[in-house]
C-alpha cells in the first residue's frame, strides 16, 4: 500500500509539475508575475518564497496550479505594497496570454515524447506483423497471411502491432480496409469483422502478432513520436466512446483508480519480469497520463486551459476581451461542475475497490 502511494505520487508529480512548469516558464518569459506555483490541491503542507513567487506543496495530490497576478482575482501584493517585477496577467498581450495558457498542455506532450524516446531506446517497438490468422476468420477470407506487415487500416497509418489489436477492439462491425506489405509488395484487403457471441465483440481474426524491433539511435525518436501518437489516438477514441455512451462510469478513473492501476501494474511487471521492466511500465504510464492531461486540458470547457484559450480566441476575433467578471463566472461554474465530477469519480473508484 505504501509503495503504491509513493509510486502514484512520483508518477502524478512528474506529470503535474511538467504541466504547471509550462505555464510558469512561458509566463515568466512574457514578463507575467507568478504569484504561486503549487503542486497538489487543498491545504498547504510546505511552502517557501523566492523572487516574489510562493512555491507550495498541497495536501491532496490531484492537480496543481500556476497562479498569475490578476488572473481570476489573484493579487501579487496588497494594495499599496511593492510587488515583484513584471506585469499582471490581464495586462499582457493576448498572444502572450495564449502562449502562457497553451504552454501547460504543450509541455505535457513534450514530457510524453521525451519519456517515449527513453522507452523506445530500452524496449524497442512491436512491429505490426501478422503472427497467425484464425481458421475461417475475416482476415483469412480477405487473404491475409502470417508474416504480412500491416501498414494502414482505413485512414490510420499503423506503426505498432498493438494498434491493430486496439482498432479491432473498437470496431462495431464496420468493414475494414487493411493495407499491408508482403515480400516488399503492397496489397490491400477488405474484410468484415466477425461477431463473437461469447465475447460480445467483433474480431478480425489476427492473433499472436508483433515482431520486436531494437531501435537504433535515429529510430528511438521516430518510434518515440509514434508512441505519443498512439496514446493520442487512444485518448481521442476513448473520449468519443464516452460521448457516444459506449463507455460506462467504470471505464473512467480518478486519482484513486489511477493509484490502483499504478500499484498493480508495477507489482505484476516486477513479479513477471523484474524491477527494470517494472520501471519501464511506470514510464509508459507517465506517457499515457501526460498525453491524457494535455488533451483533457485543451478541451474547450470552462475552468480548463482549453476554455480559457476559447475566450482569448474570441478576444482575437472581437479585438477586445470578454468582460472579466463574465468570464470569471463561466470559469467558476465550470470549476464547480468539475469538482462535483471529481467527487463522483473518486467515490466510484472507492466503491470498485471495496467490491
Amino acid at each position: 500500500m505504501i509503495r503504491t502511494i509513493i509510486l502514484f505520487l512520483i508518477v502524478m508529480g512528474v506529470v503535474v509539475i511538467s504541466h504547471e512548469f509550462g505555464h510558469f516558464i512561458i509566463g515568466r518569459k512574457n514578463g507575467i508575475r507568478v504569484v504561486e506555483f503549487a503542486v497538489g490541491m487543498g491545504p498547504t503542507l510546505f511552502s517557501f518564497e523566492k523572487k516574489g513567487t510562493k512555491y507550495s506543496l498541497k495536501l491532496l495530490p490531484i492537480g496543481g496550479a500556476c497562479m498569475f497576478d490578476g488572473e481570476d482575482g489573484v493579487m501579487a501584493q496588497k494594495e499599496g505594497e511593492p510587488g515583484p517585477e513584471g506585469m499582471a496577467f490581464t495586462e499582457a498581450g493576448v498572444w502572450a496570454r495564449i502562449a502562457t495558457v497553451f504552454a501547460g498542455p504543450f509541455f505535457n506532450f513534450i514530457l510524453a515524447f521525451v519519456v517515449a524516446v527513453i522507452l523506445s531506446a530500452f524496449s524497442g517497438a512491436d512491429l505490426p506483423v501478422v503472427g497467425s490468422v484464425t481458421e475461417g476468420s475475416a482476415a483469412q477470407e480477405a487473404g491475409l497471411q502470417q508474416g504480412d506487415v500491416i501498414t494502414q487500416i482505413g485512414w490510420e497509418p499503423i506503426h505498432f502491432y498493438r494498434e491493430v489489436a486496439f482498432i479491432s477492439s473498437f470496431n462495431q462491425g464496420e468493414p475494414m480496409e487493411v493495407h499491408y506489405e508482403r515480400n516488399g509488395e503492397k496489397h490491400m484487403a477488405r474484410l468484415q469483422p466477425q461477431y463473437s457471441e461469447e465475447d460480445g465483440r467483433y474480431y478480425m481474426g489476427i492473433v499472436n502478432g508483433g515482431e520486436y524491433l531494437e531501435c537504433n539511435p535515429l529510430q528511438v525518436f521516430q518510434y518515440g513520436f509514434y508512441e505519443v501518437e498512439y496514446w493520442v489516438k487512444i485518448t481521442y477514441k476513448s473520449l468519443k466512446m464516452l460521448i457516444q455512451g459506449r463507455a460506462t462510469k467504470d471505464d473512467v478513473s480518478g486519482p484513486v483508480g489511477i493509484a490502483q492501476i499504478v500499484g498493480e501494474s508495477y507489482s505484476q511487471a516486477e513479479e513477471n519480469y523484474g524491477t527494470p521492466y517494472a520501471i519501464l511500465t511506470m514510464l509508459e504510464i507517465v506517457v499515457l497520463l501526460s498525453v491524457n492531461l494535455g488533451i483533457m486540458n485543451l478541451l474547450p470547457l470552462p475552468a480548463l486551459d482549453g476554455g480559457r484559450l476559447a475566450f482569448m480566441l474570441v478576444e482575437v476575433v472581437r479585438g477586445k476581451p470578454v468582460p472579466p467578471e463574465k468570464e470569471g463566472m463561466v470559469h467558476f461554474a465550470g470549476l464547480v461542475v468539475l469538482m462535483i465530477l471529481m467527487v463522483f469519480i473518486m467515490y466510484n473508484d472507492i466503491m470498485r475497490l471495496v467490491r
